[in-house]
């Protein structure tokens, strides 16, 4: 790991045009995502919940973001919810993406958030090992869940953190 200085914010909505170039960076490596396009910022947003968005900051430009995505519209899930993390490639090996979960860890507990849900392209081996340096635990698979254009099947690797708190 290097010296690289950063640090972790919340995510403004000033940060959006950074942000999406970080997302279609994930996007082009047909490993990070489903989503073959960037969305707009309105409908990224309303996608998203309002708590719990950081961006990890190097000189001032941002090179990591996190946001959270709830899993249903029922009441009885509202402490579930699905964590998406993008670090620019330029930035990968630093400890940004690491920075980033732990940060999301502790401040979705204090949101009465009991359970980090995501589904890791199978090809995506950094981000899996990355989630288990972070305390998520492989909970299962789904194959051939999304055909991508030209044809290709992935499956998905299901991973999970429960808070101890509740």
């Amino acid at each position: 790991m290097s010296n690289l200085k950063f640090i972790i914010d919340e995510m403004k909505n000033c940060d959006w045009n950074e942000v999406k170039s970080i997302y279609l960076e994930g996007i082009i490596t047909g490993i990070a995502t489903f989503q073959t396009e960037a969305p707009s910022f309105e409908d990224w947003d309303s996608g998203h919940l309002k708590d719990c968005r950081f961006v990890a900051r190097c000189d001032g430009k941002v090179v990591g973001w996190l946001a959270l995505s709830p899993t249903s519209s029922r009441d009885c899930y509202r402490g579930v919810v699905e964590v998406s993390v993008y670090v620019d490639g330029r930035y990968q090996g630093n400890g940004i993406g690491k920075s980033l979960l732990n940060t999301v860890i502790e401040a979705s507990e204090k949101k009465g958030i009991w359970s980090l849900y995501c589904a890791i392209i199978k090809e995506n081996i950094g981000s899996i090992e990355l989630h288990k340096k972070c305390c998520f635990r492989e909970i299962g698979h789904r194959e051939r869940i999304a055909k991508m254009p030209g044809g290709k099947w992935h499956d998905v690797v299901l991973l999970e953190r429960r808070s101890e708190l509740f």
